[in-house]
């Protein structure tokens, strides 16, 4: 497996590998992850679609990118949605092959292209506060000289210099204070006690959208909730190939066979619909294993009762404790799922409006109108002086194709569950859906003697997710398996808790990317996979980041040392009349 740039590999089709028709897959969970390693291989293994099979311990394929219509809830539930844009580039490589289901002959990626380009994201509110006002600021970051150079500090480190250390040990008050931090850890869902090698990473990733971090400017979201849009199509692909999904199963264990220089997967042992059953494994069987989930052991309350917080671990978690006890390599799956800090996000909510009553409050907000079909919040919208740091989401309406014009879906979330909040005088998981609706009005906006009674006419539906931050816990090398563990000859994982090169969690792309390299090792496949974008290793990116970070001043106005001035003075004079003085000038630096 290698990585590549440039469209030269982009649009070839790779050759057929090497007795492929002899082989057969194995996919444990049906998440993102595992519906794109099925694709990569049918579309570049071409591998047939039914020896192809898919476990899913629950009925219904999605994993966390899900949203469903409820009939015992009579409701909708999401339980959030992941932000995408330009430079997801193994994602956008596999949706180009994905038909779309509402627009027969595009494919998805067309769809979602086009959406964008006639309705781009744009937050005109990114953050309130005072119950409703938008914060009093420009888009500074107000970010001190300090806390700049601390960034910067942290992205010259090497990562094994990172190891177990947590963000608030690398940034000091200064840095927490400033709009920055208010603007990245609600647009990324960090917490100060994240793990600061996955900071960099972040820092270094999307050093591109220092700029949008005010307006979010930069994202790009689907039409539907991301189970209809992108999950869907993909199974609806999938099937047509002949893959067989297996839903209400448990893969318990897969037995490792390892000699010094060959470990191969020889049994799964699971149970299908309450029936144990074990599959032999040869050489030519390859198995895929999503590792770990951060929706595993989602319990839902409703209206009246908050969602249970007692929770087993989880076949997921438990799968790769199994693994992990056989091997080393296969990575520590308690650094991610014990031991997670109280003051976490646990709580979300989605509260669906059946009239009209919240919609002035939303556009006196927001400056826009959720029933115009257009996308409304543009990603969260942060009330910084929520005791819970509460945050909400208002996608294009309707969010589900079965959506009554009357219904608007407004999705919620909280960084500080731990904390009591501003008008339900209640922790975050204790709430129930109507105290979670009621303490969003609150911040809204809404008159105290009408909370409740509008409150009372939605449907607000909890969850708590124990394990939703999980991706985020301090880490060291080795906590997280490689796509492909050394010497591994026929076993991969794939998704969020495997190990890339210098990707990001948390992201669809990740989740991609794991499973492209994943089947293009295991198949030796003959076509590069598209590398991470190279955001930090382009000038013009840098340069970018450097006006925003120090709130567009020039650089001769940067507050800095006088003996750094000096330097910085004499650099100036030499560039004069040169290419860099035009870079320089182009990206409002001099």
């Amino acid at each position: 497996m290698h990585y590549s740039n440039g469209n030269y590999e982009a649009f070839i089709t790779p050759e057929k590998p090497k007795d492929v028709d002899e082989k057969s897959a194995y996919i444990v969970g049906s998440g993102l992850a595992s519906l794109a390693t099925a694709t990569f291989l049918i579309r570049d293994g071409q591998m047939k679609g039914e020896k192809i099979h898919i476990f899913e311990e629950l009925s219904l394929p999605g994993g966390s990118m899900d949203g469903i219509y409820n009939e015992v809830k009579q409701s909708y539930i999401i339980r959030g949605g992941r932000e995408m844009e330009p430079h997801f580039e193994t994602l956008w490589d596999l949706f180009r092959s994905i038909p779309s289901l509402d627009n027969p002959g595009e494919s998805v990626l067309n769809e979602f292209y086009r959406l964008n380009r006639k309705d781009p994201s744009y937050s005109k509110t990114r953050v309130i506060e005072k119950r409703g006002q938008e914060m009093p600021t420009d888009g500074d970051l107000l970010l001190s000289p300090k806390a700049v150079e601390e960034i910067f500090k942290l992205v010259l480190t090497p990562e094994d210099k990172l190891q177990n250390v947590k963000i608030d040990e690398v940034f000091d008050d200064e840095f927490f204070k400033s709009n920055f931090w208010l603007y990245w850890q609600t647009m990324f869902a960090f917490e100060p006690w994240a793990s600061a090698m996955e900071m960099r990473r972040y820092l270094m990733r999307f050093i591109q959208h220092v700029g949008t971090l005010k307006n979010l400017s930069s994202l790009r979201f689907t039409k539907y909730n991301q189970y209809e849009s992108l999950i869907l199509p993909m199974v609806h692909y999938l099937k047509d190939h002949g893959v067989i999904f297996h839903y209400d199963t448990i893969v318990h264990n897969i037995i490792v066979n390892r000699s010094e220089d060959k470990k191969i997967a020889t049994e799964i042992k699971l149970n299908e619909k309450g029936e144990d059953k074990t599959i032999k494994l040869s050489s030519n069987d390859l198995v895929f294993v999503t590792n770990g989930s951060i929706t595993e052991s989602t319990t839902y309350g409703d209206n009246d009762h908050p969602a249970p917080k007692k929770h087993e671990l989880g076949a997921s978690w438990q799968l790769w404790k199994n693994l992990a006890a056989q091997d080393s390599d296969f990575g520590h799956p308690e650094k991610f799922c014990e031991n997670i800090p109280a003051a976490n996000w646990v709580t979300s909510a989605t509260v669906t409006f059946k009239n009209d009553d919240i919609v002035p409050y939303i556009e006196k907000v927001n400056k826009k109108d959720p029933h115009s079909g257009s996308i409304v919040t543009s990603g969260p919208t942060t009330i910084k002086d929520s005791n819970w740091l509460l945050g909400y989401s208002i996608s294009r309406q309707p969010h589900f194709h079965a959506q009554k014009p009357n219904e608007l879906i407004v999705w919620l979330y909280g960084l500080y569950s731990d904390k009591k909040g501003n008008y339900v005088q209640k922790k975050m998981p204790d709430c129930s859906g109507i105290e979670l609706c009621e303490e969003w009005l609150y911040h809204m906006g809404v008159p105290d003697e009408q909370i409740q009674s509008m409150a009372m006419a939605a449907t607000t539906i909890p969850d708590h997710m124990p394990y939703i931050t999980s991706y985020f816990m301090p880490r060291a090398l080795g906590d997280r398996p490689n796509v492909v563990p050394k010497h591994s000859a026929n076993l991969a994982f794939i998704g969020n808790f495997v190990e890339t090169e210098r990707d990001t969690v948390f992201t669809t792309e990740y989740s991609v990317r794991t499973a492209m390299e994943a089947v293009y090792t295991l198949l030796d496949i003959d076509r590069g996979v598209p590398e991470v974008f190279a955001s930090v290793y382009d000038v013009r990116m840098m340069l970018n980041a450097m006006y925003y970070l120090n709130d567009r001043k020039k650089l001769a106005d940067i507050n800095l040392p006088m003996p750094e001035r000096v330097a910085l003075k004499g650099i100036l004079k030499k560039v004069k009349g040169t290419y860099i003085e035009d870079m320089l000038k182009e990206y409002h630096l001099m």
